[in-house]
């Protein structure tokens, strides 16, 4: 008779993408799953998955067995989950990937609220603006700006896409003038993201609708928004930057417009998460923390974390 635990840890290992991450899940050492999986293949007579020091991968049986019994097994799993979690609070660690400067961005105090309310979760940060590998660096969830590319990863969006705009400091526009047309920008130095020639393209659209492309260049590049906002706060060049970025600089002066008839359709940011269903409950705590903090929030630059400029 077909165990359906070994089923069960099959599929586990199949949405996990590898035994040493469904292993941590589960708390069940990787050679044990391993074995579970060899003795289905040894009841069903046929080999399931084929195993590499650097992939896993299914067959055209396992992908055929695991289409037909996945989506059971895990409706098994989130039931009995859904009775558990009313008498469990949400405990564990929770491994979150987010961009190296995440943290000026979302107050220390909001973290500091999540770890008082539920005492029994542990949150670990891994910052940096490469994109995180979920499966393989072991994160729960990554926070993620820009187009997000297709995968069979979960993403829940939590800021909407926006506007950029051109902005300079005062300092800036006095010395060097106020650009009168997208050509003028030649002249000028503009706050661009790294790249080896100092040179970028912005696509811009204009209010009627048109679409217009500039070539632009300046001294001073960086690789997040937050070091473009701060030059140009600094009088260091003409910057385009997200309006949740630049909305209070705005306001205040410290900051003025610069062809304010153009703009580039910004992007949003979404939590990720490799897990359709199940999700830890600690993990979907930390999710509902980031999403409602951010979503009630005005003016946040992670609306283009990971964006090109």
């Amino acid at each position: 008779m077909l165990d359906l635990n070994d089923v069960a840890v099959f599929v586990q290992v199949v949405r996990c993408g590898s035994f040493a991450e469904a292993a941590r899940r589960l708390g069940i050492p990787p050679n044990t799953l391993s074995r579970r999986v060899q003795q289905l293949e040894a009841h069903l007579g046929t080999r399931l998955m084929q195993r590499s020091t650097r992939k896993l991968s299914l067959t055209s049986a396992g992908q055929d067995f695991h289409d037909r019994c996945a989506e059971a097994v895990e409706g098994l799993v989130d039931a009995g989950q859904s009775l558990l979690s009313r008498n469990e609070a949400p405990s564990g660690l929770v491994r979150v990937a987010a961009p190296a400067d995440f943290f000026d961005f979302f107050p220390m105090d909001w973290l500091a609220e999540f770890l008082a309310e539920y005492p029994q979760v542990r949150v670990d940060f891994v910052l940096s603006d490469a994109r995180a590998d979920l499966i393989a660096d072991r994160i729960d969830v990554a926070i993620r700006g820009g187009v997000l590319e297709d995968s069979a990863f979960l993403a829940r969006r939590v800021l909407g896409a926006g506007l950029d705009g051109l902005v300079a400091s005062p300092a800036y526009i006095a010395a060097r003038g106020l650009p009168a047309t997208l050509q003028d920008l030649a002249d000028h130095d503009c706050l661009v993201f790294a790249h080896p020639s100092g040179r970028a393209t912005w696509n811009l659209s204009a209010h009627d609708g048109t679409d217009a492309e500039v070539q632009v260049a300046g001294r001073l590049s960086g690789n997040t928004v937050q070091v473009l906002r701060k030059a140009a706060l600094a009088g260091l060049g003409v910057a385009l930057l997200p309006s949740t970025m630049t909305r209070r600089e705005l306001c205040a002066g410290l900051l003025i417009p610069v062809l304010p008839q153009y703009h580039r359709k910004g992007h949003g940011v979404h939590l990720v998460y490799a897990s359709r269903r199940h999700l830890p409950s600690a993990v979907s705590a930390f999710i509902d923390l980031v999403a409602g903090k951010l979503g009630d929030a005005e003016d946040l630059p992670l609306a283009t974390v990971g964006a090109p400029a």
